[in-house]
């Protein structure tokens, strides 16, 4: 059978509403940026001579250097929400019981706030003679500066952003461990850690891998934290993507920093999925 023949087969025909949906809502603007990549600077039309002049200009500039900010902070923070969201995601699963609910929907309310709003008010909280150092001065007499435009508050603000995106895959993750499996370790003379080394960790290891991937994914093209706790100290490339296509008007260039970005991200994700044979832990097959 060909493949026309296929793609109008009576199987698929009802999955053609999804590809057509794809199609105009996926791949058209993203052939439409991979496009403009390569047309000249500050120009608009897609029909002229195609160069890798905008990819050059991004290693001949300092563009180069928002990557490595934007990947560097956007590992920091997966790998300090790893430490803190996995003793959590596992007193979700195995130890609050009834209270995991109110954890969960404590740890989810804060998403239905604006990230703008919540960031400003740790500006609020965190400025000089602010809540923080405010509350200092007036009780203790200490006096310090604001903790406010510096690289750890950007990525304080990244890991409270990030958490739940870290911690829910996580939980589910853990929670697939069946409580047998461990039952059975220790009955066998395990020893905490071995349970956790030898069981919990990895039957739990989809959970963890979705979470790194999502966090970072995620992460990589935060914008408002450099911005607003930042003062935009650090460039990061989502900075360098926006002001290419609203201030300086120059969408190739714009274009070109957002697939090379796309390209970085799918080339770690795809290295990371690699190492791990998911159809085999999740046991289908």
């Amino acid at each position: 059978m060909s493949g026309l023949a296929k793609l109008f087969a009576p199987g698929t025909r009802h999955a053609l509403p999804i590809l057509l949906f794809l199609a105009i809502g996926f791949a058209a603007p993203l052939a439409a940026v991979i496009g403009y990549s390569f047309v000249p600077a500050r120009t608009f039309g897609l029909f002229q001579a195609w160069s890798f002049d905008n990819y050059a200009e991004i290693f001949n500039s300092t563009s180069y250097l928002t990557f490595l900010w934007s990947l560097g902070l956007a590992c920091v923070t997966v790998l300090i929400l790893a430490f803190i969201c996995y003793p959590i995601a596992f007193g979700m699963a195995r130890v609050f019981g009834k209270y995991a609910t109110l954890v969960s929907l404590l740890f989810t309310i804060p998403l239905f706030v604006s990230e703008n709003v919540r960031l400003y008010g740790w500006v609020l909280f965190f400025i000089k003679n602010g809540v923080l150092l405010g509350t200092l001065k007036s009780w203790f007499g200490i006096e310090p500066e604001s903790w406010l435009f510096s690289t750890g508050i950007i990525v304080w603000g990244m890991v409270y952003v990030y958490l739940p995106f870290m911690l829910f895959p996580m939980t589910l993750g853990v929670s697939m461990v069946p409580q047998q499996t461990r039952d059975a370790a220790f009955d066998l003379g395990a020893t905490r850690w071995q349970v956790f080394k030898e069981v919990d960790l990895p039957l739990s290891t989809p959970g963890i891998v979705i979470g790194f991937l999502l966090t970072f994914v995620l992460a990589v093209g935060a914008i408002a934290e450099a911005k607003v706790l930042g003062g935009q100290q650090i460039i990061p490339v989502s900075h360098d993507i926006e002001i290419a296509f609203t201030y300086a008007q120059n969408w190739p260039l714009g274009a070109a920093l957002s697939v090379l970005l796309m390209l970085v991200v799918g080339v770690l994700v795809l290295l990371v999925l690699r190492k791990f044979d998911l159809d085999a832990i999740l046991g289908r097959r």
